[in-house]
């Protein structure tokens, strides 16, 4: 059964990968294994190590700590709500395409986009 902070470090570790545009293969050449232990950890049916989640967070440009990230907030959200939303390809890749965007224009659409939501 998978616990659910290994599930948690799983889905961070996905996202990140995600928003740097790495594949699974990319990231188990940097950190020394196969891809299938990258998906084994990013669904939580793996637990990483604390020296391998050392090699993922190098390979990731992050610290350690942003695999952690949230983990209080994930007990209290309800399955299915906000936390599940970065699990979804099409938002990890509007985020990804938003942050691609010079920051002028950025803000700009982040108006538009508000505007929208709330006539909605």
């Amino acid at each position: 059964m998978k616990h659910p902070v290994d599930a948690h470090v799983g889905k961070r570790i996905r996202h990140r990968r995600w928003m740097v545009g790495m594949t699974q293969q990319q990231l188990a050449d940097q950190v020394g294994i196969k891809f299938q232990q990258i998906q084994k950890y990013e669904t939580g049916m793996n637990r990483v190590s604390a020296s391998r989640l050392w090699d993922v967070a190098d390979a990731l440009g992050v610290a350690i700590s942003f695999f952690f990230e949230g983990l209080d907030d994930a007990r209290e959200v309800p399955r299915g709500v906000a936390g599940d939303m970065m699990a979804d390809k099409e938002a990890l890749e509007l985020v990804r395409s938003y942050y691609a965007i010079p920051e002028a224009q950025r803000r700009r659409l982040f108006d538009l986009a508000r505007v929208l939501s709330e006539a909605a």
